[in-house]
């Protein structure tokens, strides 16, 4: 295992240092170092780091999820309310219906094949998406009119409603069954989370401010709550649904609710456990990608997702219309929601390893839409946001 993370920590270092030199995003560094020392190449990564890459990957989206909640400010989502309920929701469904039927005309698959392939294709990554948002707060582009506050909000939750979606219709594939506890569970885990996340973060500043302790501590016992989260929700996941992700946002923005000075200091404290997080994520989903699969990728891959990302900027256009966004600002909004890698790392090969006809067609799709859209949203992102948001000047 140490070989294999001193493998990790220089090659992802080298060649993260060789993408800042040609202007192209650290995680596509770091996917290329999982690539090359994963099991479908070189196979020096230890099976030890495999096997609880899953957990790995969770820790490293709590600390995203945990940045994003001590950074976002509750009263600003009131200026975009509306356009980060409707994101957190209306692209995802537009892709998903589209994927949906045109993936029957092109692959010849079943109906909710189709919507399982486009369950998995629709999830923006939070972990492409959330720091970059994060950055812009701290930079002041944008937050006038809120937009990555809107979009982080948004995105948050639409990774959790692709889940269900998901979730629901390997159901009704398997069963031909539709659970209707699915459905109405999606909306009673949401407010859950958000229920559980004011309590606890409550309780936790009340303590932080009674019981003097050094921030590092803090960070710790912040860290265990959100594990406990997570474990929670999968324990009692078929009897009280219970969103762990909203959770953990919500602690942060109860947090920086009543006691901002605090998650101030947090934020920097998580910012550098962020780097090496970053490199783990990344790393580890860069070894889940099978580049054989690639080879079997057909046009017709290619224009399922053309056509799902047109998709997508319609409903990211109908959801930010009447908010007083400009057409440039709404154009960003729509390079924030095209990155996929997370989700689609984490459930794309489900299908295939419960022998699905069209499991190989959904892996494969899933595989491409990490690669043509985590390198290049994150590029639009990081390339456009001078040129299409407004710098909040202060007082």
């Amino acid at each position: 295992m140490i070989l294999s993370l001193g493998l990790i920590i220089l090659l992802g270092l080298s060649l993260n240092a060789i993408m800042n030199k040609i202007k192209v995003p650290s995680l596509i560094g770091y996917m290329i170092t999982g690539i090359i020392l994963g099991p479908f190449v070189l196979d020096l990564i230890d099976p030890t780091i495999l096997a609880i890459s899953a957990d790995l990957r969770k820790i490293a989206l709590i600390v995203i999820l945990l940045r994003a909640g001590l950074t976002l400010d509750i009263k600003d989502l009131k200026i975009v309310g509306r356009g980060a309920i409707l994101l957190s929701f209306l692209p995802a469904t537009f892709e998903i219906i589209a994927i949906a039927f045109l993936s029957q005309w092109m692959f010849s698959i079943t109906l909710i094949e189709g919507f399982i392939l486009g369950s998995v294709v629709a999830a923006v990554s939070p972990a492409v998406v959330v720091p970059r948002m994060i950055d812009l707060i701290n930079k002041k582009l944008g937050t006038k009119k809120s937009i990555p506050q809107m979009v982080l909000a948004g995105s948050s939750i639409d990774d959790i409603y692709a889940v269900v979606l998901f979730t629901l219709f390997v159901q009704i594939q398997q069963s031909n069954i539709i659970d209707f506890k699915s459905i109405i569970f999606f909306p009673l885990s949401i407010i859950l989370g958000v229920v559980a996340g004011i309590v606890v973060g409550f309780a936790l500043v009340k303590i932080f401010k009674k019981f003097h302790m050094r921030d590092t501590i803090k960070v710790l016992i912040i860290f265990g709550v959100a594990f406990l989260f997570d474990f929670l929700e999968s324990t009692l996941k078929e009897i009280i649904p219970f969103s762990s992700l909203i959770a953990v946002i919500v602690l942060g923005l109860t947090t920086l609710k009543l006691y901002p000075i605090l998650a101030d200091r947090l934020t920097s404290k998580f910012s550098k456990i962020w780097v090496f997080s970053e490199m783990m994520l990344f790393v580890l989903i860069g070894s889940l990608v099978d580049i054989s699969v690639i080879k079997d990728v057909g046009l017709n891959f290619v224009l399922l997702l053309v056509l799902a990302i047109f998709i997508r900027f319609v409903a990211v256009m109908i959801s930010t219309t009447k908010i007083n966004l400009n057409t440039k600002e709404r154009v960003f909004v729509f390079f924030s929601y095209l990155p996929k890698a997370t989700v689609q790392a984490a459930i794309g090969a489900i299908p295939f390893s419960l022998g699905m006809p069209a499991g190989e067609i959904i892996l494969g799709v899933s595989v491409l839409s990490i690669f043509l859209t985590a390198p290049i949203g994150a590029i639009l992102i990081d390339q456009t946001q001078n040129l299409l948001l407004e710098k909040e000047i202060s007082d």
